[in-house]
């Protein structure tokens, strides 16, 4: 596991809003209701430290793998695209994460991005670098910030696949105002393509290197 540089978004976005919490609360006490006392806002050297009991205000944002973005597979002869002719594989199994934000403080998050990889029979290093991207994006449109890094896998002898796990330890998301929920805004992972191996993708082929050795 590697900790990544930030992402941060230095746009300020506005969305709808949603996702806030209340503010009275009740407990039930032997011999009667008995309200909560109110929370005081921590100082800022409270914040600082991380010493903030305030539950977050809404929903995480959205996290996910982006499907034509999920494989590349590099071939020796990009005119000859068979199982003898591949040179390595990526795929991304998943992406997690968490989130904190509270009052109008913006979204900040960390997430962790798991990844396989193939090296195959046309190999001909024990090393290879893969490239990624991270993207901030409002629910449904285009990225509005986009972070490229660089994973450089390397196998022990004999061995076919590894596995990693990539963590992005800080993402911040600024809101316009208290009001905007994460739930507006969803993080993608991606490899970065080329316009053929994209095209490979959308065409719905694929190659898997298995422990096996054998095509999938």
């Amino acid at each position: 596991m590697k900790l990544k540089t930030a992402l941060v978004l230095s746009l300020s976005v506005a969305a709808a809003a949603c996702g806030t919490s209340g503010a009275g609360r009740t407990v039930e006490l032997p011999g009667g209701v008995a309200p909560v006392e109110e929370q005081s806002e921590p100082t800022w050297l409270d914040r600082m430290i991380g010493n903030d009991p305030r539950p977050n205000v809404g929903p995480c944002p959205l996290m996910g793998v982006l499907y034509d973005n999920a494989r590349v597979v590099d071939f020796s002869d990009p005119n000859a695209q068979r199982y003898a002719n591949i040179e390595y594989t990526g795929e991304m199994q998943g992406v997690r994460g968490l989130c904190r934000y509270v009052g109008e403080d913006p979204i900040t998050m960390s997430i962790e991005v798991d990844m396989s990889f193939g090296r195959g029979p046309a190999a001909t290093a024990d090393r290879q670098t893969y490239r990624y991207w991270v993207a901030v994006a409002r629910r449904g449109r285009a990225p509005i910030e986009k972070a490229y890094f660089d994973v450089v896998v390397r196998w022990d002898r004999g061995e076919q696949i590894t596995s990693r796990t990539e963590r992005i330890e800080h993402i911040v998301i600024p809101r316009a105002n208290g009001e905007v929920s994460g739930e507006n805004f969803e993080i993608l992972v991606g490899f970065e393509l080329t316009p053929e191996q994209l095209q490979f993708n959308r065409d719905g082929r694929r190659f898997r290197i298995d422990a096996g050795g054998n095509p999938g």
